[in-house]
């Protein structure tokens, strides 16, 4: 992995995240245009999260079976025509339509993962899936500044047209610099990859980092699909423009946690997530004052975006780690948590808002990261009990200790 692949491979997660959030800084003029009732406009970013879900149960395995390369360009050319139908939609079932489908498709983001994952050399793999997954959070926030830009110079349609465009490119470009993976060993029949996600379920390691996944992407969602709401109101009454630019804000605390990588690779990735959320439930105490400062929030928001990456590299990390043999399916699995999660936190947000302000949001948001951390810690005392539910093969290791598990994603890869 040369910095140039990370960087590449860090565009496509980016650019494919963002055809799913760049609905979050335009949901008003994209809901009047499309004639979506307010309380509804949530429902705008969880339509490419529930395209994403179904996509991350039948789409991702095929990583498992097929060249991962020409999936990612696969993938990020069908992305783009979901947003070329939205960008040209004239109705609103047609742009959820064209939603549903680039969020489906978005999944490329995983199967970029996965083959970082998989090229990466055991000591490396840390930092190069944090590099990698910097570009999700990159493009999740960092679209709510272009977004907000260009819905002010030519319209919310335009955004779409610029994420095909880039799909497009880069999907030219993956298949013209990254090298076809070396594997060892047979690949897994695709029937056999979908129906292996449900045993992992029975799994302590994947059922604990699943969970904290749900409630952690739930409380992002919070704070990203419902932010336009109380800075478009009074007193701020913000443009999509200015809303966007706390985009930039989040991504300081998002690439500062790029070092998540380095630390799950010395075995610290239990700590770590214990830490990360104990600061993301600090976070809201600050973002929940925007009714009446700026400051104070844009701190919050710093605080917020750090842990969720921190958390969120260390859950990929031990993950595919204990699982070496079949990367994409784990992640996809993985990732299932994370797309209901952000669902909920999208829809609620915006219901909770109409009904109590940005307190309520505020409140759900902080009980979503506590729910986290309830669920980090029943596991870490387990872990210390030496208890080990039955059938969870490789994830018996204690997930507190990243090396160990590191030592039997090797020991698995031998059978």
């Amino acid at each position: 992995m040369t910095a140039w692949r990370r960087l590449l491979l860090a565009m496509v997660c980016g650019v494919a995240v963002a055809s799913i959030y760049a609905a979050q800084t335009v949901l008003d003029p994209m809901g009047h245009d499309l004639g979506v009732a307010p309380g509804l406009t949530g429902w705008i970013v969880s339509t490419g999260q529930f395209g994403y879900l179904v996509g991350l149960v039948l789409l991702v395995p095929l990583g498992d079976v097929a060249d991962r390369r020409r999936l990612i360009a696969v993938h990020l050319a069908v992305t783009a025509a979901g947003m070329v139908l939205t960008a040209s939609a004239t109705a609103s079932w047609v742009a959820f339509a064209g939603l549903a489908a680039a969020g489906m498709f978005a999944v490329v983001v995983q199967t970029t993962v996965a083959y970082a994952a998989s090229v990466s050399s055991p000591g490396e793999r840390g930092r190069d899936i944090g590099v990698v997954t910097s570009g999700v959070v990159v493009g999740i926030l960092g679209a709510r500044a272009v977004t907000g830009a260009l819905t002010e110079l030519w319209g919310w349609r335009s955004v779409y047209v610029v994420l095909a465009v880039l799909s497009l490119g880069l999907a030219a470009l993956v298949l013209a610099v990254l090298p076809t993976e070396e594997r060892s060993g047979r690949p897994t029949g695709y029937v056999r990859a979908v129906t292996s996600i449900g045993g992992l379920f029975r799994q302590r390691l994947f059922l604990s980092r699943g969970l904290i996944a749900f409630f952690l992407f739930a409380s992002f969602g919070t704070l990203w699909s419902g932010l336009s709401l109380p800075l478009s109101d009074a007193p701020w009454h913000l443009s999509e423009g200015q809303t966007g630019l706390f985009g930039f804000v989040g991504l300081a605390g998002a690439l500062g946690a790029a070092r998540a990588g380095r630390w799950a690779d010395a075995g610290r990735a239990m700590p770590v997530t214990g830490l990360a959320l104990g600061l993301l439930i600090l976070s809201w105490a600050a973002i929940g004052q925007l009714t009446w400062t700026l400051w104070i929030p844009l701190v919050g928001i710093v605080l917020l975006d750090f842990a969720v990456q921190a958390v969120h590299v260390s859950n990929q990390h031990l993950l595919t780690t204990a699982h070496p043999e079949r990367v994409s399916g784990v992640i996809g699995g993985y990732m299932v948590f994370y797309s209901l999660g952000s669902a909920l936190g999208a829809a609620s947000t915006t219901a909770l808002f109409a009904a109590h302000g940005w307190a309520g949001s505020s409140f759900l948001g902080a009980g979503l990261a506590a729910c986290a951390l309830v669920v980090w810690a029943v596991n870490r005392r387990l872990s210390v009990d030496g208890a080990t539910p039955s059938g969870e093969g490789t994830d018996a290791t204690p997930v507190g200790d990243g090396k160990a598990v590191e030592r039997a994603g090797r020991a698995a890869s031998t059978h």
